[in-house]
């Protein structure tokens, strides 16, 4: 039996088991960098809630970017902006109620958090709408500009006076201005736990948590199990977007990619694949945004900058797009190297090595003109890691794009079909493009 045909190959083969393999691989070396940084276990576990945190998000809006990007051709970069308006929306209905008595305060409807989860989500969606009517008569980069321009449009009208604070039906509510939104919603880990009539079961897993921890183990407990939501969150979004891929509607996205005139051409109302798609895309942006912001305590207009775009995009060319599996390890590359691996690296280098840092920049660069020592810049740069850390990316996203622009998972192929056709012994089974499935 050849190599190709053994079962350590075949299961190698599947598309979860690279993610599984993927992800011990980031648990264990964030397990072993703690144990460098001497962490107690309160720090292994946070620092394992924290990664979690950031990898499923980053899964999240890679997936959501992959319907736009990687299935349609759409080059959104406006994702921040769907983000910010999905937290705003449900902050302003879920908030408690404030009065004009209260001077100063901007409360909000004072609605279930359920209630406003569903709203910021649809809200997202209706603004795709709204972008999605005239802008998707454009195509490449002026779609881009068009996207890119309404995420600053929502920046700054949140940070408008004019919305900052306002009166309906006797209650103060408002986007707070360039001060922001404090969000007082409470854990919504142990909401969910409620709903579900699972307090019982959340009072035991603190209690878990406090045989290990004596000190106040409820937010580390809260911390995990959002973790774990969130890792719930990525599994359906990678369900629904990979069965809506494979469906008649899936399929014609992938026909707009590869060649939209053709795709009309075949009686195919192009543009109204487009809006669906795009709204969807959007509504999953927004409920991302809600997700990762809702646990911050206060949100400010200036955190949705174009920046952060730039990060999802970068995480979803690390995977590679078109593929909901190189989506998920995207996310999960760009969470644990990029975004908090620089802060992980200057904490172990100062704990390993006590040399002080050069200051500046040309002192750093003074020893290699007079010794050729490197030495004193690489501390430096490391000193500096947080600070130029979009430099790296940048150098990564340039690398990427030069040396490996199929991603991780390389060129995914998909099927021709949604169900299993009959085969022949003198041919393969028909694919769109040829070669081997994207399961």
């Amino acid at each position: 039996m050849s190599t190709a045909d053994s079962p350590l190959a075949a299961l190698w083969e599947r598309d979860a088991v690279k993610i599984g393999v993927l992800l011990a691989g980031i648990y264990l070396a964030y397990v072993l960098v703690g144990v460098v940084l001497d962490y107690g276990v309160r720090g292994q576990l946070n620092s394992i809630a924290t990664l979690t945190f950031y990898v499923a998000l980053f899964a999240l809006l890679s997936l959501a970017l992959n319907l736009h990007w990687g299935y349609t051709g759409m080059f959104n970069i406006g994702v921040v902006g769907f983000m910010a308006v999905g937290i705003y929306v449900m902050a302003v209905v879920s908030k408690a109620p404030a009065t004009e008595a209260a001077a100063g305060s901007v409360g909000g409807l004072g609605l279930p958090l359920w209630v406003g989860v569903l709203a910021g989500t649809v809200a997202a969606g209706l603004l795709g709408l709204l972008v999605a009517l005239p802008a998707l008569r454009l195509r490449a980069d002026y779609l881009a500009i068009v996207t890119v321009a309404m995420s600053e449009m929502v920046r700054f009208t949140f940070l408008s006076g004019t919305f900052q604070r306002f009166e309906v039906g006797g209650l103060v509510i408002g986007f707070g201005g360039g001060s922001g939104l404090l969000l007082d919603f409470g854990s919504p880990v142990e909401q969910l736990f409620d709903a579900l009539f699972l307090g019982g079961v959340y009072d035991g897993l603190v209690g878990l948590t406090g045989t290990v921890i004596e000190n106040n183990p409820q937010p580390v407990t809260n911390g995990l199990l959002y973790g774990v939501l969130l890792l719930g969150a990525v599994g359906l979004y990678y369900v629904v977007l990979g069965r809506l891929g494979n469906s008649p509607f899936g399929r014609v996205l992938k026909a707009i990619r590869e060649d939209e005139d053709a795709a009309n051409a075949l009686g195919k109302d192009t543009k109204a694949f487009k809006t669906k798609a795009f709204v969807l895309g959007c509504a999953l942006m927004g409920l991302g945004g809600i997700l990762w912001y809702m646990t911050s305590g206060a949100i400010t207009p200036n955190t949705y900058r174009p920046r952060l775009t730039f990060f999802i995009w970068i995480a979803l060319i690390i995977g590679g797009a078109g593929s909901n599996t190189g989506s998920v390890m995207g996310g999960a590359l760009f969470a644990a190297l990029l975004f908090q691996g620089p802060r992980f690296l200057q904490s172990v280098v100062n704990n390993l090595v006590d040399v002080e840092a050069p200051s500046t920049f040309g002192q750093a660069l003074a020893p290699i003109a007079g010794a050729g020592d490197l030495a004193p810049l690489g501390f430096y740069v490391i000193d500096s890691v947080r600070q130029l850390q979009l430099i790296v990316m940048g150098l990564v996203l340039i690398f990427l794009m030069h040396r490996r622009p199929e991603g991780l998972l390389g060129h995914r192929k998909e099927p021709a079909a949604s169900v299993e056709l009959e085969r022949r012994p003198d041919r393969e089974t028909p694919y769109t493009d040829g070669g081997e499935t994207d399961e």
